[in-house]
């Protein structure tokens, strides 16, 4: 199994930045991608970036060209640079891996963490 823990969320204006992390503990050694997800209020839960043991990265549209996605140097933890934040990322933002069992490919969660981006 994969533990996963999240920090850095918090209220910032828009136009600001936070800097999400998520550190992943168990079996990091079966980990094949990390990512990040968010729930706005009465939205469905969507990826948001997404980085493979690889190194293939990819972003959903609305974020592109403002957030960054990347691995720490010891690969067990991922980092969400949010820049230029809009009132529209504001929501719940979850760390996600997806790592490898005797059961096949399974997902862990993190508890999420609020990021609000309000004047």
């Amino acid at each position: 199994q994969v533990q996963l823990v999240e920090s850095g969320g918090g209220l910032v204006q828009p136009g600001g930045s936070l800097r999400l992390s998520c550190v992943a503990s168990g079996s990091i050694f079966a980990i094949n991608a990390l990512g990040w997800y968010r729930q706005a209020p009465g939205k469905q839960r969507e990826l948001v970036a997404g980085i493979t043991t690889t190194g293939n990265i990819n972003y959903t549209d609305s974020v592109k060209d403002r957030f960054t996605i990347s691995r720490g140097n010891a690969k067990n933890t991922v980092y969400l640079q949010m820049n230029s934040l809009k009132p529209e990322d504001t929501a719940v933002y979850y760390c996600n891996a997806k790592f490898l069992s005797i059961s096949g490919i399974q997902t862990s969660w993190g508890q999420g963490t609020q990021v609000t981006v309000s004047s």
